[in-house]
């Protein structure tokens, strides 16, 4: 693996300093093409063992290229404020906007390697790891990202005169440290687990460039010429970019699917309601001051139909917590910053912090449904969109997030009713739009693409919740209870005990859906005789 960074590469001083300028110039104007194009951001990684020359090749970056719409980012132990997030989430705000250069220090791989040079994880988790890396890079990728890696190697030997050397000039005596001769005497360990990072992580969309860095004029060259050769060749490059589709969906030979199977008759009387409202009210505001609660995040998603009553679901559950522990993130037509950047970076944004709750009316969800249906991305865009999704919401659970998402659900007559009735009201007319009566006439596509996000986005860790919403008294209850079903669960406390005038309740639904079954049997039985 680093045989060839091995060899004694070397450039001598007056080639450097013919070569410098030219290449100086063509960075300059190639970074200016691409702020020109906008079409794509570069990304690059410089990693490697102590001593190599990492900084000293920012630094030569820096001086090469306009440094006004360059970015570096040094990525140490992470803060108190990063641990409180899913670990990602750091390096996802780091991200640099299309036409920028964003320079990463160290990196999404640094502290992997770490915990598997001291043990801290295993093999197998290691690995893991990588494959989750792999995604992430491969989204960039097909996101238009320009995603560049250098591994900057030094020989064993070559790393202790070089710690040597720096050491030795007053100038630069300080970026020696104890750590950095303690790491010199796990060397042969970074080898291994480098080694093995290199082979699993190098990918066709994101290769690594392994580069030797004894001589810092060669290892600074080779990275400038590299960089700016890949950027080249990716402005040259007029073709469509491509990218993996998903696996077809499921064709549907019947009429039966998750949505067509609910019973949007379900309701609650008004004093059951709000008999019931108060009690998982009160039940949600006891488990967001538990104790547990303080090392999890909560992340509740809303989605539904046009006028389901998704705004009035979210203030009953507002009103259960305390307002400094919340945050309301409602999503719109992204911002010319949003698209500036990968699909998710919008939403990775506002993840809460451990104790935390961020509430999003619509969501991430948005690619496979609006922009789906409205033809606002591609074919290739919203099917590889369900994988990140999962990706993504995986990320928030293992870091401690609680993922709740609800799609609310009412009929189309329902619909039509609560539309006009929108019309009508003085203070509810904001809430209705043309959109919303264009939507209507997709009624088709919408449901369909509902139901493959449910079939596909439906997972162990975040599951959805179909919500009966034709009466909203019966939708805000159903919202409420799930939420506190489920901290109840991850945060391993004794259930709350179901009402009396639950189980009644429950008991009367079932009774009214049996008769109103039997009643449509004999409806259609009637239908069907052929003597009518």
């Amino acid at each position: 693996m680093f045989e060839s960074a091995e060899l004694g590469h070397k450039i001598d001083k007056a080639t450097y300093r013919e070569e410098v300028p030219a290449l100086r110039a063509a960075l300059l104007e190639t970074q200016e093409l691409l702020r020109g194009n906008g079409s794509f951001p570069v990304i690059i990684l410089i990693s490697g063992v102590d001593g190599s020359g990492k900084g000293d090749t920012i630094n030569a970056l820096y001086e090469w290229m306009d440094p006004r719409y360059l970015s570096t980012h040094a990525f140490y132990a992470p803060t108190a404020e990063e641990k409180a997030r899913p670990s990602m989430w750091r390096y996802w705000r780091a991200l640099p906007r299309k036409g920028r250069v964003g320079i990463f220090s160290g990196s999404w791989y640094s502290h992997p390697i770490a915990e598997r040079i001291a043990k801290e994880i295993s093999s197998a988790d290691f690995d893991q790891k990588m494959d989750q890396l792999n995604r992430f890079e491969a989204m960039l990728v097909n996101e238009g990202a320009l995603v560049l890696k250098f591994w900057i190697h030094l020989a064993k030997d070559a790393q202790q005169e070089r710690l040597k050397s720096i050491e030795a000039n007053p100038l630069t005596k300080w970026r020696v440290t104890k750590a950095s001769w303690d790491r010199l005497k796990t060397y042969d360990k970074l080898q291994e687990v480098a080694g093995h990072l290199l082979r699993t992580t190098s990918t066709p969309g994101a290769p690594w460039i392994i580069v030797e860095g004894t001589d810092d004029r060669y290892r600074s060259l080779t990275v400038g010429k590299t960089i700016l050769e890949a950027m080249q060749k990716r402005l040259a490059d007029k073709s469509e970019p491509s990218s993996p589709v998903a696996s077809p969906l499921s064709p549907r030979i019947d009429s039966l699917d998750i949505l067509s199977a609910l019973d949007l008759s379900q309701s609650l009387p008004k004093d059951v309601y709000s008999t019931e409202l108060a009690r998982w009210q009160g039940r949600l505001a006891e488990l967001m001051r538990h104790p547990k609660f303080a090392k999890r995040a909560l992340i509740l998603a809303f989605e539904g139909s046009d006028a389901a009553g998704k705004g009035g679901a979210i203030r009953r559950v507002m009103s259960a917590m305390d307002a400094r522990q919340y945050r309301i993130i409602p999503v719109a037509a992204p911002t010319q910053e949003d698209l500036a950047h990968p699909y998710l970076w919008r939403f990775w944004r506002h993840m809460p912090r451990l104790g935390r709750v961020t509430i999003f009316d619509r969501t991430w969800y948005g690619r496979v449904l609006v922009e789906r249906v409205e033809g606002f991305c591609s074919e290739a865009d919203w099917s590889r969109a369900y994988a990140e999704i999962n990706d993504f919401e995986h990320d928030i659970n293992h870091a401690g997030g609680i993922v709740i998402k609800f799609w609310l659900q009412i009929s189309d007559e329902e619909q039509l009713k609560r539309f006009e009735g929108r019309a009508e009201i003085e203070h509810k007319r904001f809430k209705i739009t043309e959109e919303d009566w264009r939507n209507r006439e997709k009624a088709g596509p919408y449901h369909e693409a509902v139901c493959d996000m449910i079939d596909r986005t439906s997972s162990g860790t975040a599951p959805w919740t179909v919500v009966e919403a034709n009466d909203k008294y019966f939708a805000r209850v159903k919202i409420i209870r799930t939420i506190c079903q489920r901290l109840e669960t991850e945060l391993q406390v004794e259930p709350l005990k179901e009402s009396k005038v639950s189980k009644s309740s429950k008991a009367k639904e079932a009774l009214e859906a049996k008769e109103a079954k039997e009643a449509n049997d004999e409806q259609g039985s009637e239908k069907a005789d052929p003597s009518e």
